[in-house]
């Protein structure tokens, strides 16, 4: 049994960070492996709670304190075994998600420090794929259907390999050059390193899915087309139409971009893949966004030798801990997050909103005209106001838009299969993952809009489910979510 006093006996620590002056030198991961003794320790904290809330706040419903234990007798194998049962892909969950299984901790009652759950996870699936023990589960049999998945990120990839161990013939499609979606030009290598990837796509070969990329299904083929040569479509395509201000005076001068832009071109670069047009080497740049994606942003910056950098959120500083009158255990609380980006320097500057982009009289941005907000909430919607008195104008060689992300942009798709987009842009799904388009499904932020990596492979794996369903498969698969199923909130 769990030991009922090692969350007394150690307190939650984490290894520590590769230093500053020599990573931002690279692109490698920004956390080094934990030892094997620091992990079990910090599995020890875990007391196998009578409700584990660590499973209402994942949405894959892993097991976490049956992993957390094993790890903590060194049952490493058993481990893997336990954490593979609910999570196809822990090495990038492990690396890339906010883990709101940790916001929801007991041990986060009142104040307490919630267990690493988050490295325990990874520290498994590393030593998994050191000793050998993940290795390709083809399945015994072929059912004689097939299935194209349009997109290759953690959602398409979750389903394929559901669907291929199921017994179906599996091929993914993919507009880009090398699989992953998101995953391989979206995020930067100093979060997840994509060898990671590489070897997951081998796996997946070695069960039987066959991938495509270079194929802008919408285009190079028709969605038309592919329903016709399957028996059924999974749409997986993301939701990477990007959130824009086209009404700010200026936005349409030279050096004001998506941040996805600047972020694919930087991964594109690391993979050996040419020159970015888009640089900060030697620039002064502006992140507009405080999220994941603006941080990531600000560490490729970093890497660039950007002169100056300033990331701006229109909200007010968030407090340091939870609020419980805001944010009652066990929901996801709004606190100041510091990712490791933001320990590499720049400044961060809340409560603002940018008024206008200054043109150099060339067409290219050379400041921005900034002024503090007041956001208050009306109708359910935020409504920004200007104080008045505050405006000022800082330099700017680089705009990156970082703001969210308004659906998927797999429009030409949709038109081939008769589907318009919801008012949020994503794509619609009745309670089996089924579109209105007869054997076409959707799941991850296709479906969801942008959101975890955890909910992407958990739509996979439940759409896959009910593919497997629609096809007259036999059994069932593990479907931990349904298309109306939210993160956990306070009711």
């Amino acid at each position: 049994m769990p030991d009922p006093n090692g969350f007394l006996r150690y307190d939650r620590r984490l290894p520590a960070r590769r230093p500053v002056p020599v990573r931002i030198m690279d692109w490698q991961e920004v956390y080094p492996p934990a030892s094997d003794e620091l992990v079990r320790e910090q599995a020890t904290r875990c007391m196998d709670c009578g409700i584990p809330f660590c499973h209402d706040g994942c949405p894959l419903g892993n097991r976490i304190p049956d992993w957390n234990d094993l790890t903590r007798t060194d049952s490493w194998g058993a481990a893997i075994e336990s954490l593979h049962a609910t999570n196809n892909f822990p090495e990038f969950t492990g690396r890339l998600c906010p883990a709101p299984c940790e916001a929801a901790c007991v041990l986060g009652i009142a104040g307490g420090e919630p267990v690493t759950i988050k490295q325990v996870e990874v520290s498994i699936i590393d030593h998994a794929f050191a000793d050998g023990s993940v290795t390709p589960q083809p399945a015994p049999t072929l059912s004689g259907r097939s299935v194209a998945v349009v997109g290759s990120g953690p959602a398409g990839l979750a389903a394929a390999q559901q669907l291929a161990r199921a017994g179906h013939r599996v091929t993914v499609f993919e507009r880009d050059d090398a699989v992953g979606g998101l995953l391989r030009y979206g995020i930067p290598d100093f979060k997840l390193e994509k060898h990671h990837i590489d070897r997951r796509v081998e796996q997946l070969i070695a069960e039987g899915v066959t991938f495509r990329t270079g194929v802008n299904v919408g285009v190079d083929i028709s969605a038309f087309e592919l329903r016709s040569a399957h028996d059924a479509v999974l749409l997986a395509t993301g939701a990477l139409a990007g959130r824009d201000t086209a009404d700010t005076p200026g936005r349409s001068l030279r050096g004001v971009h998506f941040a996805m832009e600047h972020l694919v071109q930087a991964n594109r670069f690391v993979s050996g893949l040419g020159e970015p047009e888009i640089t900060a080497a030697g620039k002064h740049v502006i992140i507009i966004g405080g999220g994941d994606t603006g941080a990531d942003c600000l560490g490729v910056a970093h890497r660039q030798s950007a002169a100056s950098i300033t990331q701006l959120d229109r909200y007010p500083t968030p407090p340091n801990a939870r609020e419980e009158a805001r944010d009652p255990w066990p929901t996801w609380p709004w606190i100041l997050r510091n990712y490791a980006a933001h320990e590499e320097g720049g400044e961060r500057v809340f409560a603002v909103a940018v008024q206008s982009f200054v043109d150099d009289g060339t067409g290219q941005v050379k400041a921005i005209q900034l002024a503090d907000v007041v956001v208050e909430r009306v109708n359910g919607r935020g409504v920004v106001s200007v104080v008045p008195g505050t405006e000022r104008e800082i330099p700017a060689d680089l705009v990156l838009l970082a703001i969210g992300f308004d659906g998927t942009d797999a429009l030409p798709a949709l038109a081939d299969l008769g589907l318009a987009p919801t008012s949020r842009g994503t794509i619609g799904a009745g309670p089996d993952w089924q579109t209105d388009a007869e054997g076409v499904f959707v799941a991850g932020d296709a479906h969801k809009g942008a959101s975890l990596i955890v909910w992407a492979i958990a739509e996979g794996r439940s759409a896959a489910a009910s593919i497997h369903a629609y096809l007259g498969g036999t059994g069932s698969l593990p479907a931990p979510v349904t298309p109306a199923s939210k993160p956990l909130v306070a009711v």
